[in-house]
């Protein structure tokens, strides 16, 4: 992806008893996540953007737990992005 590019990620409703519960990037220098919202239908939405102008990875990562076991919530789902720089002349 390019710098400045956003991207809308959509999760349906997950078929077992867990439900999204967030999501963050590795490198929020390449990769900025905002607009987390989970809809009543368990459907899950966020918004990935590309920031800065140098070339990176990061991994998007999406976690989801029961909500009536205790215990932290486990990556369910990775996004990996890779920004590729505007090339610049001169």
């Amino acid at each position: 992806m390019r710098p400045g590019t956003v991207v809308s990620l959509i999760l349906r409703p997950r078929t077992d008893d867990k439900r999204w519960t967030g999501v963050l990037s590795s490198a929020p220098v390449f990769v900025l996540v905002s607009g987390w919202k989970v809809a009543a239908d368990g459907t899950a939405r966020a918004s990935v953007r590309c920031a800065g102008t140098r070339g990176g990875t990061a991994d998007v990562t999406v976690s989801a737990k029961a909500p009536d076991v205790a215990g932290a919530a486990r990556v369910a789902f990775t996004l990996r992005v890779r920004v590729v720089p505007y090339t610049t002349q001169g």
